[in-house]
């Protein structure tokens, strides 16, 4: 599994979260077959696999409370692993590659309407007594707000990357790249913060800095979001992912062309994307509904 490991990271390019629920995932998976067979598990024992044992591991997941949801994720872990057994020792996988994990509905984003999305970038620099550190959260929100950006992906910029240029390149999920535009009040929201920062920066150093001068941890900023969301009455549902997913649906409903937003998020499928379209066909049959005559 080691060999396995490295190789999806140095061929794949895959990230060390991902790599580490691999891990994590295949670790399950194995030591469930120590049990179910009887005894350690090796090449043989992996080339014996039957779809029944499949079913009974499955079977053993869910009965844990594992949702359909991660069961899935947890099964193409297995697989990934299958097919290079299959490349590399010539093994015979096509029992595991023909099990099917329960299907589930995707849950639709939950994105926070324009209004409150200011707002809560607004009220965001007032959760700290220090001036340059509610400079910085503001930052932060914009870009995730402004840019679409994961939160990782905005607490992975580097100093030497500012001032930000008109368009950021961005290297997200899967260590795939894509560009993004990076409106005015964004760059002078990263200015601002900049100005007011009393800790030394060097090019490497991560952009946004904590109070210890190591790079930002993610939990500060879902915090200050908790905080305000409380005082502004929003529900739990407004976390900083909610601000992409806000960037998201707030460029469907301006007209924005569904491709272009796949890009500008960098999702490897636009099905992906798609799930938007639905939050918008959602929000204007609600619409609709209070609006006609016949829908009271």
């Amino acid at each position: 599994m080691e060999h396995w490991l490295t190789h999806v990271t140095a061929i794949r390019g895959q990230s060390a979260k991902t790599v580490s629920a691999y891990q994590h995932d295949v670790s399950g998976y194995l030591g469930f077959l120590s049990n179910h067979l009887g005894g350690q598990v090796g090449k043989s024992a992996l080339s014996s696999i039957t779809i029944t044992d499949m079913r009974a591991w499955m079977a053993y997941e869910r009965r844990r409370g594992i949702t359909t949801r991660s069961l899935a994720r947890s099964l193409s872990a297995v697989k990934s692993f299958y097919r290079w057994l299959s490349e590399i020792h010539g093994m015979e996988v096509s029992s595991v590659l023909a099990a099917r994990a329960p299907k589930f509905k995707p849950g639709l984003p939950h994105p926070v309407a324009k209004t409150d999305a200011k707002m809560m970038i607004k009220n965001a620099e007032f959760q700290s007594l220090e001036g340059w550190v509610g400079a910085r959260d503001t930052a932060v929100l914009t870009l995730l707000y402004g840019c679409g950006l994961r939160i990782s992906e905005a607490l992975d910029l580097k100093y030497k990357q500012a001032p930000l240029p008109e368009v950021l390149k961005i290297r997200g999920k899967g260590n795939k790249e894509r560009i993004v535009p990076v409106l005015p009040v964004a760059r002078t929201a990263v200015d601002t913060y900049l100005r007011l920062c009393p800790l030394a920066h060097d090019p490497e150093t991560p952009l946004f800095l904590g109070v210890r001068g190591k790079r930002l941890n993610p939990r500060h900023i879902q915090k200050v979001m908790e905080q305000v969301r409380l005082q502004l009455g929003l529900p739990s549902s407004a976390t900083p992912h909610a601000l992409r997913h806000s960037f998201a649906t707030h460029l469907l409903e301006a007209g924005g062309d569904l491709r272009t937003i796949q890009e500008l998020l960098g999702h490897a499928s636009l099905s992906t994307t798609q799930t938007y379209t639905a939050v918008d066909q959602a929000r204007l049959m609600d619409v609709y509904k209070k609006a006609h005559p016949k829908g009271s």
